[in-house]
This record gives structure tokens, C-alpha cells and sequence, in this order.
């Protein structure tokens, strides 16, 4: 009987408490179907009971606060905070109730109170500040933060929530100098910084104010090197390289780096073609570094630098590209042959094929290069696939492909490899192989480097977009035959056959392709009309396909830096920024837009 007894003692109050739950679940069922009475019924009944206080408390408050029966919402709160005292939830939630009331200042009150109760705790303190957030607090999350980083003695501490309550705030200096804060106390907390405020400053003005900002704070830390390294950074975000050199110039010299920083500011800028700044960025560092491994590195960049300038200088001055060719074999002359200048070697190699028409030259050079010994494997292996191209120039496809083929095998799963897949994927292409191509160009999107995959997607898509239609691919053939001309330098030969393509094939879908390659040669040749005027038929006929924005920004450019005529270039640059917000040419396009203006951007 005894035994019995006990067991109804064990059993009854497990059965009262399943029940309940059982309840809870009910009544939460009713609340999230809008049965708002059923269930404010079951949770009156359950809200005596201390331990169902969490459970029911959200859903409780909320009928209890939309019925007006503030009383009630009151003395339930009293309850929960005297049975959790440490729970900010229920103290906000009490603040919020006497706001809803009307009673403004006991809210305060219950805010700062709560606040004051949780400032040593950084949990609590975080949970706060979230919540008052949540609730449209925002000025009361930072209160908690400011109170807690007062009450811990330490400058800076919760200097990230600190930043991200005021960018909440929308204040924008207190906002900087926090994220600031948290850049200095780590050196890996700069990068996070630098992500956020290239989300964040997006309007010249906040740009500007965060420059002056930086500038004060260098005055002001001289031996802090965060802050000039910050302001290298968003003067690059601008692409303003010239800035950025005279950050960067102070930081070489304040910290004894021998050019270093100065060094790859100017490989940035010759990175995006701001070819004069690279080029007075390197002469800077032969002339303050001449006994430091920058020196070398800063010749050659130099020759390189104007090498590319006159590349891109069209139309391309062959006189111009015979000087290079000089300088190189000075650069050689003067140094020796090391590692650096064996490089310049097979860059002269390349002037002489491709711009010179002296094969031969190139070839022997690079024939050099490729039995010289204990040569860099690198080196060997792009010096195989130049000798590939240079064979390609002269007819000669099955030689190329051969050298292709070797470096792609020794060199698996490595940026050369792909890129000596690329090539054969290329030389099938050109020969209409476009099924080999294809399935090389398949492996190589995949490829580690992000600008081999680029190019494999790109002509993978070419072949895919224009060939779908066209089981014979009878068209994508000949359009693939006069790339391989323009490859060999055939300029005149291509921009023939591309006008009589546009006759034969008209509304093609590879117009908007055969008009950017007409204006591109036209371009080159100096012919920059009739390279405005293709480039205006791909605007008229295809703005929004994907060279949309690369015809704008280029008619752009021709105006600016061929025809002089700044007023047309600075209105397609105004229009181009409405109309291609998302372009990969936006940063540059307004800088060149506030240089045509007059405004100092250095």
C-alpha cells in the first residue's frame, strides 16, 4: 500500500507538468492563428506558475499590451523580474510597457537602470544593446556600449559594436573613428575594417570626410602606421595612384622599408594602366634606392611600364617599340643576366615578333632563354608557349600546338599549365575545332587563376551563344578564321572580312562581336571615327548585351585621349555612370569625369 502511495505521489505532479506543456504548445497555437482570447485564457492560467514564465512570456505581453490591459502586463512583469532578475529581456520589456503608457520618463528610468545592472557583464551588455536595437532603441544600445567600455577602463573596448551602433545611427565621423579604433587593436581587424568601409563610403563626400579624418589622425600618431596605410588604401579605392605614391613615399621612409610600399603602388597603377604615375613611381625608386634589390626591379618596370603605354598608344609607332628593344638590351648591358633581366630579354623577344615582324630574332632569343642553364622552370615554360604563339604567327599551327602540348604536360594543375590549355583550346578555336576547344575551355573554368577561368568562360560562351543555332557553324567558322588573322597581325585583312561578314550574315547574333573587333582594329590603325562609329552601332543596337558598357566607356576614352575633345568625353563619362551603374569601369570613370572637370583629386 506504502509502495502505491508513492508511486501517485511521483506520477501525479510529472502527469500536472506534461499537462501544462501540453498547454503551453496550445496555447502558442492559438496565439500564431489569431485565436488571441482562447489563448491569452490558457496562458492567465499558466502565468501563476513561476516556471512557465519564459515559456509564455513573449506571447503573453504582446495580447496583454495590444488588449490595453496594461495592469495585468504590469503585474506579470513584476513577477518575471523578480524571478529573473538578470534577464535585460524582461527589464527592457518593462521600460517598453511604461513607453507604451505613456509614462516616458519611468521608461528611462527602467532603460538606464538596466543598463547600469549589466555594463560589467559583457554578455548581459551585448544582450541588451541587441535587443534595444530590435526594439528601435538604437541611441540606448550605444548608452550601453559607451557605459560599458567607461565601467571596463578601456578605450577600446566594444570599439566594433561601438562602430556599428553609430553607422546604425547614421553618424558617420563617431562612426569612422570606432572602426579605427578596432583596425589598431589587431593587425588582422584592418582587413574586416577596410571591407566594411568600401561598403560604406560610397559618396564622394563621406570619402572626403574620412580622408581628413586619417590626415589628422597621421598629424596626430606620427608613429602609427595604420592610418597612412588606411589612406594608401582609399585613395586606391579611387584609383587615384598618384595619392596613394605620396602616402606611400611617407611610410618607406618613416618606417625604413627601402621602397617597398612606394614599389607596389607602382605595380597597382601599372595594373590599371595609369601608366604615367607607374612610370614616375619607379623612376622615384632608381633615384632614393639605388643600392636596395628594389633598383633592378624598378629599371625594368620602367621599360615595361613604357612598353605598355606604347602598346596602347594607337596607333602603335614601330619607331617607338625599336627604342624599347634598345633599352632592354641596355637594361642587359648594365646589370648582367640574372633572373630579372632574362625576363626583360624575352620581352624584347616578344617586340620583335609581334610588333617588329623579325621572327627570327624573337626565336633565336627565346631559343636562349629555353636552353640557357639552371633557368628558372617558369621562366622556360612561358618562353615555350611564346615560341608556340610565334610559330602561330607564321603559319605554322602544328609547331605550335607541339609546344603547347609540352608545357601543358610537365606543368599539371598550375597557372602555366592552364594556360597552356588555354592556347591549344585557342588554336582549336581558330581552326574551327570548336568541340576540342570547347572541352578544354570546360576544364579550364575551373581554373585556379580567376583570369585564365575568365577567358576560358568567355570563349566558351562565345562558341556556345552563336553556335547553337548553326549545326554547320558554318558562320562561327569564318568569324573564328579572322580572329586567328588578327592574332597574326593581319589587321587590314580582318577589317575587310569582318565588313563583308556584317553584309552576308546581317543580324547575326555575333554583330555586337564583329563591330567591337572592327572598332578595336580601327582603334589600333588610328582610324578613331570609324571606330566611334561601330562602337555607336553596338550602343544603338545592343546596349544592354555585354559589351554595352565596354563600347560607352571606350567611346569615352577615344574622345578624351585621341580626339582631345574633353566636353564629349566628359558627357558619355556623366552618362555612362547613369547608365552602367554596376560596371566594372565606374571607379574609373568617375575619376576621369572629375579630372575633365577641374576637380583636385590628388
Amino acid at each position: 500500500m506504502k509502495r502505491f502511495f508513492y508511486l501517485i505521489l511521483i506520477i501525479i505532479p510529472t502527469l500536472g507538468a506534461a499537462q501544462n506543456s501540453n498547454q503551453v504548445q496550445l496555447a502558442n497555437e492559438y496565439f500564431i492563428n489569431g485565436e488571441f482570447d482562447k489563448a491569452l485564457d490558457i496562458y492567465q492560467k499558466l502565468a501563476g506558475n513561476p516556471q512557465y514564465i519564459q515559456q509564455i512570456h513573449n506571447n503573453y505581453l504582446n495580447i496583454l499590451i495590444s488588449k490595453g490591459d496594461y495592469k495585468q502586463a504590469e503585474k506579470h512583469l513584476k513577477k518575471a523580474t523578480r524571478y529573473y532578475p538578470s534577464n535585460v529581456y524582461y527589464q527592457i520589456d518593462y521600460g517598453l510597457l511604461y513607453q507604451q503608457m505613456g509614462d516616458i520618463q519611468k521608461a528611462e528610468v527602467r532603460f538606464n537602470q538596466t543598463i547600469e545592472n549589466s555594463k560589467e557583464n559583457r554578455f548581459l551588455i551585448g544582450t541588451a544593446a541587441q535587443y534595444f536595437i530590435s526594439k528601435q532603441l538604437s541611441p540606448y544600445a550605444l548608452k550601453s556600449y559607451q557605459q560599458a567600455r567607461k565601467s571596463s577602463k578601456d578605450k577600446t573596448s566594444y570599439a566594433l559594436e561601438l562602430a556599428n551602433t553609430y553607422r546604425l545611427l547614421d553618424q558617420q565621423s563617431e562612426m569612422i573613428e570606432e572602426y579605427l579604433v578596432f583596425a589598431s587593436i589587431r593587425p588582422n581587424n584592418l582587413r574586416y575594417v577596410k571591407n566594411i568601409l568600401q561598403n560604406i563610403l560610397q559618396k564622394e563626400a563621406d570619402i572626403q570626410n574620412f580622408q581628413e579624418i586619417l590626415i589628422e589622425k597621421i598629424q596626430k600618431n606620427p608613429n602609427q602606421k595604420i592610418y597612412p596605410e588606411l589612406l594608401i588604401w582609399v585613395n586606391l579605392q579611387q584609383n587615384n595612384f598618384y595619392g596613394a605614391y605620396i602616402q606611400a613615399k611617407a611610410v618607406d621612409k618613416k618606417f625604413k622599408t627601402h621602397g617597398n610600399r612606394v614599389m607596389s603602388i607602382g605595380n597597382i597603377a601599372l595594373k590599371n594602366k595609369a601608366y604615367d604615375d607607374a612610370i614616375e613611381i619607379y623612376t622615384y625608386i632608381t633615384k632614393t634606392y639605388p643600392n636596395t634589390g628594389n633598383y633592378i626591379t624598378a629599371r625594368r618596370q620602367i621599360i615595361k611600364t613604357r612598353e605598355e603605354k606604347v602598346k596602347n598608344d594607337f596607333p602603335v609607332e614601330k619607331m617607338a617599340i625599336r627604342e624599347l628593344t634598345y633599352e632592354y638590351k641596355q637594361l642587359i648591358l648594365d646589370i648582367g643576366v640574372n633572373t630579372q633581366t632574362i625576363e626583360a630579354y624575352r620581352s624584347k623577344a616578344l617586340l620583335h615578333a609581334f610588333y617588329l615582324d623579325e621572327f627570327d630574332s624573337a626565336i633565336n632569343i627565346l631559343n636562349e632563354i629555353i636552353s640557357a642553364p639552371r633557368i628558372n622552370p617558369s621562366l622556360k615554360a612561358k618562353s615555350k608557349l611564346d615560341l608556340g604563339d610565334i610559330y602561330l604567327l607564321t603559319g605554322d599551327p602544328w609547331e605550335a600546338t607541339l609546344l603547347y602540348s609540352q608545357v601543358e604536360k610537365s606543368n599539371k594543375d598550375s597557372p602555366i599549365g592552364y594556360d597552356a590549355k588555354l592556347k591549344n583550346a585557342q588554336l582549336n578555336y581558330f581552326q574551327g575545332n570548336f568541340e576540342l576547344a570547347k572541352s578544354h575551355l570546360d576544364i579550364l573554368k575551373l581554373a585556379t587563376t580567376r583570369e585564365i577561368a575568365n577567358d576560358a568562360l568567355a570563349l566558351s560562351l562565345l562558341i556556345q551563344d552563336n553556335t547553337a543555332l548553326d549545326s554547320s557553324d558554318f558562320v562561327m567558322k569564318k568569324f573564328a578564321s579572322i580572329e586567328l588573322l588578327l592574332f597574326q597581325n593581319k589587321k587590314d585583312s580582318a577589317l575587310v572580312a569582318f565588313g563583308k561578314m556584317l553584309k552576308d550574315y546581317p543580324g547575326h547574333s555575333l554583330t555586337d562581336e564583329i563591330y567591337w573587333k572592327m572598332a578595336r582594329i580601327n582603334l589600333e590603325k588610328g582610324n578613331f571615327e570609324n571606330a566611334l562609329l561601330e562602337l555607336s552601332a553596338i550602343l544603338s543596337g545592343y546596349p544592354t548585351d555585354i559589351l554595352g558598357d565596354d563600347a560607352m566607356f571606350l567611346s569615352a576614352q577615344v574622345y578624351e585621349e585621341h580626339l582631345y575633345d574633353n566636353p564629349k568625353a566628359m558627357e558619355i563619362y556623366k552618362d555612362f555612370l547613369i547608365t552602367y551603374p554596376g560596371s566594372v569601369y565606374v571607379a574609373e570613370a568617375r575619376k576621369r569625369f572629375r579630372k575633365l572637370r577641374g576637380d583636385n583629386i590628388n
